[in-house]
C-alpha cells in the first residue's frame, strides 16, 4: 500500500498511551510505520506537463509512476496530466485543477493521490486539505517500496533515515487539534509544544541513524582497504532498477539464489559482493547495487551512500541498460546522472545492453560502439562481456618487472598475493617476475622494480 505521509498531533483518549504517527523506535514512542496493508488502495496519478525538452516523454514518466505504484501495492484508477509552463506556488497544479480532481477523486473513491513530481510541505498540505485524502509525491512512493524491500538492518536503516528526513519538514497539526497560536511570551499552546516534541524526537532519531550508517561506513571502508591489499580488482554491477543486474551476477556466479531476483522495482536494496575469477585467471570482486530511477531524491541518494560506496570504490562499472525498452537511453543518462551526484563519473563504464533474448539491441551499438549486448537469463553473449571486462581491468594496470632474492620467500608469495604474475625467470640468485601492479601494490614493490612500465 502507499504510506500515508500527513502527519497529526491528535489528542488520545483517556487511558491510551500517545503514539504520534511521527514516533519511532526507542527514541520516539512505539514503531508504528505508515503503511496500512488492510486494503489496496485506489489511486489517481498527477503529473505536470511543463512543455520542455526534458518533458517530452512525460507518458513514458507517467506510465513508470503507475509501475511504481503497482510495485508499493495500490490500483491506478485513473491519470491526470496538467499542462502548465510553471508550477503553483500553493498547490502546483492550481486550484481550479486540484477541485476537478478532488471531484473525480469522490466519483472514483480513490484513496490517495499521487503527484509525478516532488511536492513542498506547503504544497501537499494545501492539496491535501482540498483533495480531503492524502496527496503524496513520486518520492513518498520511493521511499514507500524502499520500506518494503528492505531486509537487512543496514537496509532498514537507511530507509527509515531517508524516510525520516522526508518527513521533517511536513510535521503539521490539524487546525482545530492544537491549540491556536498566538504571539508574545506565555501564548503558547499545548498542541505547538507537541509537535515541537514530535520534532525533536524525529531530530534525534534522524542523528542515531546518521551515526550507525557511519559506524557502517567505516566498516566498508576497512574492507575496501583489505581487499585493496590484495591484487583482485572489484566491480560494480550498476543500472536502471529491472535492468537485470542480478539475474546477471547470479549467472556469472553460477547461481540463482544469491542475489534476489524479481520482476518488479527496486528488488535489490542491500549490495551483495562475490568473488569470481576471469578466463585469464585473475580473480575480482563482482557486486551487485540498488537500482536507479528517473529524478532519484537527492535525499535519498545521501541515506544510501554507504551502501553506494561500492560504487565509488570500483574499478570498472558494468552499466546494465534495458534492451527491450523503447528509449533506453533515457534510462542511461539517468543511471549516469546519479553516479555524477555520488562521485563516480570518472570511474570506466562498460554498458551493457541485457534482454537481447527478447529483442535486438544491436541497433543501440551505433551510437554507443563499445558496448556489448548479453541475455542474462539465457547467457548469450557472456563470453564476450568477460572479454571486455578482462581487457578493461587490464588496461587500467601498468607492466613492470620485478627482481627478488630467491632467499626471500615470504616477498615471492607477497608479489603472488598482490600482483598478476605474467612471466617468471630465475636469474642467478634471483627471480625475475613479470608483473602487473595497482597503484598500491607498486607503493609496496617499487624497491625491486628492474624495470619501468614494460610494453
Amino acid at each position: 500500500m502507499i504510506t500515508r505521509f500527513l502527519l497529526v498531533a491528535d489528542p488520545q483518549p483517556k487511558g491510551q498511551t500517545s503514539t504520534h504517527r511521527g514516533a519511532f523506535g526507542d527514541l520516539g514512542g512505539e514503531e508504528r510505520g505508515f503503511i496500512d496493508r488492510s486494503f489496496r488502495e485506489r489511486i489517481i496519478l498527477v503529473g505536470v506537463d511543463n512543455q520542455s525538452d526534458k518533458n517530452q516523454l512525460i507518458e513514458a514518466q507517467m506510465a513508470e509512476l503507475q509501475q511504481l505504484v503497482a510495485t508499493a501495492g495500490a490500483d491506478v484508477v485513473s491519470s491526470v496530466i496538467q499542462k502548465k509552463t510553471i508550477p503553483d506556488s500553493a498547490t502546483y497544479i492550481g486550484r481550479g485543477k486540484a477541485i476537478e480532481i478532488f471531484a473525480l477523486a469522490e466519483e472514483l473513491d480513490v484513496d490517495t493521490v499521487v503527484f509525478n513530481e516532488e511536492l513542498t510541505p506547503a504544497q501537499q498540505f494545501n492539496l491535501e486539505k482540498i483533495f480531503k485524502r492524502s496527496a503524496i509525491d513520486r518520492t513518498a512512493v520511493i521511499l514507500d517500496i524502499f520500506a518494503q524491500n528492505a531486509s537487512t538492518p543496514e537496509g532498514k536503516s537507511q530507509v527509515e533515515l531517508a524516510q525520516l528526513q522526508y518527513l521533517l519538514p511536513r510535521l503539521r497539526g490539524r487546525g482545530g487539534t492544537l491549540s491556536q497560536q498566538a504571539g508574545g511570551i506565555g501564548t503558547r499552546g499545548p498542541g505547538e509544544t507537541k509537535l515541537e516534541i514530535d520534532r525533536r524526537r524525529l531530530v534525534r532519531r534522524i542523528h542515531k541513524l546518521q551515526k550507525q550508517l557511519k559506524g557502517i561506513s567505516s566498516t566498508r571502508t576497512n574492507q575496501s582497504k583489505r581487499r585493496r591489499k590484495s591484487v583482485n580488482q572489484s566491480v560494480a554491477i550498476v543500472g536502471y532498477t529491472n535492468a537485470g543486474k542480478s539475474t546477471l551476477l547470479n549467472y556469472l556466479i553460477g547461481s540463482t539464489g544469491d542475489a534476489f531476483v524479481a520482476n518488479r522495482l527496486f528488488a535489490t536494496l542491500d549490495p551483495l559482493t562475490r568473488k569470481m575469477q576471469l578466463a585469464g585467471g585473475e580473480k575480482i570482486y563482482l557486486s551487485d547495487t540498488v537500482g536507479f530511477v528517473r529524478n532519484l531524491p537527492h535525499h535519498l541518494v545521501e541515506a544510501f551512500k554507504t551502501t553506494l560506496d561500492v560504487v565509488i570504490d570500483a574499478d570498472l562499472l558494468v552499466h546494465v541498460v534495458d534492451g527491450s525498452k523503447n528509449a533506453p537511453d533515457k534510462d542511461l543518462s539517468a543511471v549516469r546522472s546519479v553516479l555524477r551526484d555520488i562521485g563516480a563519473k570518472d570511474i570506466p563504464e562498460l554498458i551493457v545492453f541485457n534482454k537481447m533474448d527478447q529483442v535486438d539491441p544491436s541497433t543501440y551499438l551505433l551510437d554507443y560502439p563499445n558496448s556489448v549486448c548479453v541475455s542474462a537469463k539465457t547467457g548469450e553473449g557472456i563470453e564476450k562481456m568477460m572479454a571486455a571486462i578482462s581487457d578493461l581491468l587490464r588496461s587500467q594496470l601498468d607492466i613492470y618487472e620485478l627482481e627478488i632474492p630467491l632467499s626471500r620467500g615470504d616477498l615471492i608469495a607477497q608479489v603472488h598475493r598482490e600482483a598478476q604474475v605474467l612471466i617468471e625467470d630465475v636469474h642467478e640468485e634471483n627471480l625475475v617476475m613479470r608483473v602487473r601492479l595497482d597503484t598500491f601494490a607498486y607503493t609496496r614493490l617499487k624497491k625491486y622494480l628492474r624495470a619501468e612500465k614494460v610494453t
